[in-house]
Parts: structure tokens; sequence; C-alpha cells
């Protein structure tokens, strides 16, 4: 199995006319594959996996796992609220070429996700699925929020590798690394907790930054673990404006426009979000330039 550590990126999934564009796919890949990034998330939030039928993420984990190298990772994003869903899911994309398979906390039932139910969820889960488990947990989006403790059970399974922590509680993410084993993984989850994640003890980091930025997010990790505190926080707040820009201020429209900003290919996010408008398109020009992203 593939070791799981380093800077990845939750890819945006590039669309024309409303289809998936898999030969735009393939060009922001040949600039992705020359930089340090040891992997990628493909169905992730930022890769809009909401707005994906079954087939188009299928045909996706496929798409992605020809376009890269072997050695580098493909994490699949599989998780619903469905057990039996999930687990059917994330076995075709371990099919087509999946490493590992990102699963996203159950949080329909609000009210009823507690403890017991994430350990029973995860458990079967796991159980029954040809590739190692990440557990997901991203509050933002969910709004619900897993326990360390709980995180510290579930790493007791053989067939549960880690975490993706997309939370910026770096308490949070301190404690899971500290009740985990050490070869349970946890993984930063936003730029903008990078930098004291990897001080911290993390693995590595899934950002949405990295579609723009894998070289700095890359040198981040580093820096950070090669003991050169001052040159990764420096290198840290100079990426907060534009992770803040791309995910907080303007989301998938805004990560799409800073690529295409980038001479990657973003594009327009599918319906129903809307693109960025062109006032604040050049906001955000400004804000890649400051960061020295733009000439």
């Amino acid at each position: 199995m593939k070791q799981l550590n380093g800077i990845m990126p939750p890819i945006a999934t590039p669309f024309l006319n409303g289809e998936v564009a898999y030969d735009k796919l393939k060009q922001n890949f040949l600039r992705w594959n020359k930089t340090g990034l040891s992997g990628y998330v493909v169905m992730g939030s930022n890769g809009e996996s909401v707005f994906l039928t079954r087939e188009e993420k299928l045909k996706l984990v496929e798409a992605v796992r020809t376009n890269i190298p072997e050695q580098k990772l493909l994490i699949a994003g599989t998780g619903s609220d469905s057990i039996k869903e999930t687990i059917s899911l994330s076995n075709d994309a371990a099919d087509r070429g999946a490493d590992y398979a990102l699963i996203l906390t159950p949080s329909f039932y609000k009210s009823e996700m507690k403890p017991a139910a994430y350990i029973k969820y995860f458990t079967e889960v796991a159980d029954n699925t040809k590739v190692p488990v990440i557990i997901y947990n991203v509050p933002k989006f969910t709004g619900v929020d897993i326990e360390a403790e709980t995180v510290a059970k579930l790493s007791a399974h053989k067939n549960i590798a880690g975490i993706k922590n997309s939370s910026e509680n770096i308490r949070q993410t301190t404690e899971i690394i500290d009740q985990t084993p050490d070869d349970f993984v946890t993984i930063i989850g936003t730029a903008s907790v990078l930098y004291p994640g990897i001080a911290a003890g993390a693995n590595g980091g899934i950002l949405a930054l990295a579609n723009i930025a894998p070289d700095e997010c890359v040198q981040i990790q580093k820096l950070a673990e090669s003991g050169k505190h001052k040159e990764a926080l420096d290198l840290q707040k100079r990426m907060l404006p534009v992770n803040k820009a791309i995910t907080a201020r303007y989301g998938v429209a805004g990560l799409k426009a800073a690529m295409d900003m980038l001479g990657y290919f973003g594009g327009e996010p599918r319906s129903p979000l809307s693109p960025l408008n062109e006032g604040d398109k050049q906001l955000l020009k400004q804000i890649l330039i400051n960061a020295g992203l733009i000439n």
C-alpha cells in the first residue's frame, strides 16, 4: 500500500457546457505532475462531488488514474450517508484505481450523529471496503464534528488509515495526533492551518490551495519538518489571503477563476453555483499578485 502523506489537492472538476471536460483535466495534470505533490483527491468538496452522477464519479476516477504516475496516490471521495452506497462506490472506485477511500462523516440526521453512530458507520464501511478508509471531517459543510476520542477508537481498525480534518481547530487536530497510534495518519484539510498542523505532527495536507500553489504548499511542509519554522511561517502567512479567497470568500467559483488566471483550466462551476463576477475577479487577481503567484 502506498504511503499516505504529503500534499495533495482535492482537484477541481473541469466542466464545459455543464459536462465534465476530460481533455482539460489532462492538461491540468501535465502541470501538477511536475510538482512535488504526493497524490490527488478526486470527488472532494472542491471537486463539486455533490453535483456529479455516480457514472461521472467512476469515470473521473478512471481518468485521473490514467493521467497520473503510478507512484502518485489517488484518493476518491466516496462517502454518503448511506453505508450501502458508500461501500459500493468505494469498491467500484478501488476497481478503477483508487488507493484510498475518503469517507465523509454522515450528517443528515445531525442530532443522532453521536460517537456510537460514527463508530458503527465507519466500522461497517471499513469492514467491507477493498481499500483503506480515510475519515473526512468537514464541519463547515456537514454541520457535524467528530470528536478526537471517537477518532481514537476508530484508529484501532486495521482498515481505517487516517483522518482528513478540515476543521481549523488545531487543538482538536493535536488531540487526534496525540490519541492515535503512530501509523494512523492525520491530514490537514485546510491550508489556513497547514504550518501549525505540520508542526503539531500531521502527515500532510489535502488542500484547495494546492490546486493553484502546489509548490508553496509542499514547501511549507518541507520547511516545517526540517525545523525551518520562521521560513515556513512566513510562507504560510503569504498564502493565507489566497487560501481565504478561494475557500471562505469566493468558494469553488473563486478557486476555478484563480486556476484560469494561473494557466490551469478552471472553467465555470456546475449549476446551481455561479461563476465569479468581473469585479470579484479583479479583486482575486490582486490577491494572487500580492502573494507573488502572478508576476
